[in-house]
């Protein structure tokens, strides 16, 4: 176990405090939503993310509904039948897999007599778990801010923690909900004020690294698509990667070799999630812009999933407000965890030369066919040039070799080398320029 998946001292208390969490959680779907994805993947979904942060889940529910009541979300007949059960089962916390208004958590909670949460709040609760970074702690607090303004959780004390998160499940972020809204507004704006820094430092890094010049390969996809485990296989880092949602929440880089010796820098972010709350975009604004910065962007998808389109269809909405449509010409979709299926849907796998990557990041199947894949979306638009040097010249050869691609190489009895090299417009200027 590497040092970032060791809990430490707060976070060995978030766990049991977890632990001894009576968690119910309730999946209520409209009927006519059915279609798009089933209900028990999203009841499996919802698990999954109330395991993320390790309650004692004592069952789930799935409750269909025909419209939204305005005062409950759920009908009175279905709130009356879950509070019975809330009593039943000794439940404290009843996760809600949907948004719920401030009002409608309220009326849960005094009609459950437990906590309520919602899946906004769950997600949020996650990611207090889970930043590593300030910036990332930043981004997860403010979008926390803007949350809690109009709600009250002052009631459910007993579940007090020293840190960690953000006081879903009480403890730490009382403060913060006692404290009027103008300071909290003020702690907002300070907030804002920062991640502008970061967003503006950001920009000087991309900046620097397009003088040096290396691509910049994004991993996007839902979350526990592995997308972790496939930087790791890329890069042979030690990236947290687990099967578990939102295993990875702040942004991590590493260069990397392609097949013909270019060098570029795979950068690995936040998975995105269906109805990830507007607030969370906003808040993660800064961290996706490396997305958009990108030369190439990774969709990698678990193929074995058994809502595997509507996962994609999930991503490729988010990509389509931040401005990347699933045509675009820097896409590559990867279909990964191919291990997972069976001989027959394996062979029914897409073949010809827009086909998606298939690959499995566990096993490494298929690895070097996604380099080679990166390599010839970056070649789109590269010139190809013949070099004769001369052999002497150690310092020549080896600045393209870290400079640029070489395609081919040819090293004659007189000791002249004669090189084919690939390489982006602007490093084909400075070939130019000092080969001439």
């Amino acid at each position: 176990m590497t040092d970032a998946k060791k809990p430490n001292g707060d976070g060995r208390r978030e766990q049991a405090v977890a632990a001894h969490t009576r968690t119910l959680v309730v999946c209520p779907y409209l009927a006519r939503d059915a279609a798009a994805r089933t209900p028990e993947a999203r009841r499996e979904e919802a698990m999954g993310l109330a395991g993320a942060i390790d309650l004692n889940i004592v069952g789930s529910q799935i409750a269909t509904l025909a419209e939204i009541r305005p005062a409950t979300y759920l009908g009175k007949g279905k709130v009356e039948e879950i509070g019975l059960r809330v009593q039943a089962e000794e439940v404290t916390l009843v996760v809600m897999d949907c948004a719920l208004s401030p009002v409608q958590q309220r009326n849960l909670e005094k009609a459950f007599s437990a906590k309520v949460i919602d899946r906004t709040g769950l997600i949020l609760e996650i990611f207090g778990r889970r930043a590593r970074t300030a910036e990332g702690a930043m981004q997860v607090e403010l979008a926390h801010l803007e949350y809690q303004k109009s709600r009250l959780v002052r009631s459910w004390t007993h579940l007090e923690r020293q840190r960690g998160g953000f006081g879903f499940l009480g403890g730490p972020g009382e403060t913060q909900i006692e404290t009027d809204r103008r300071l909290i507004q003020e702690r907002m704006i300070r907030i804002a004020r920062d991640l502008e820094q970061v967003k503006k430092t950001r920009a000087l890094h991309r900046q620097s690294r397009k003088e040096v010049p290396f691509p910049i390969v994004a991993l996007v996809g839902y979350t526990n698509a592995g997308k972790s485990t496939l930087f790791n296989r890329l890069t042979r880092a030690d990236v947290m990667a687990a099967d578990m949602l939102f295993a990875t929440l702040d942004p991590t880089m590493r260069a990397i070799r392609l097949p013909h010796g270019g060098t570029v820098i795979l950068s690995d972010t936040v998975g995105f999630i269906s109805d990830l709350p507007t607030l969370l975009i906003s808040a993660f604004r800064a961290t996706l812009e490396e997305v958009l910065a990108a030369d190439v962007i990774l969709h990698v998808r678990d193929i074995s999933h058994v809502d595997a389109e509507a996962q994609a269809s999930d991503v490729e909405a988010i990509l389509a407000d931040l401005g990347v449509e699933r045509a675009d010409e820097k896409l590559i979709e990867v279909w990964n965890k191919v291990d997972r299926l069976d001989a027959e849907r394996r062979a029914a796998l897409p073949t010809g030369p827009s086909k998606p990557v298939a690959v499995s990041a566990l096993t490494g199947e298929a690895i070097d066919e996604l380099k080679a894949a990166i390599e010839a979306r970056l070649a789109e638009g590269r010139r190809t040039i013949d070099l004769d040097l001369d052999g002497a010249d150690g310092r020549a050869v080896h600045w393209l070799y870290e400079h640029a691609e070489v395609m081919s190489r040819r090293d004659d009895e007189d000791g002249r080398v004669h090189m084919t090299v690939r390489a982006a417009p602007d490093t084909m200027e400075r070939i130019l320029r000092r080969f001439a």
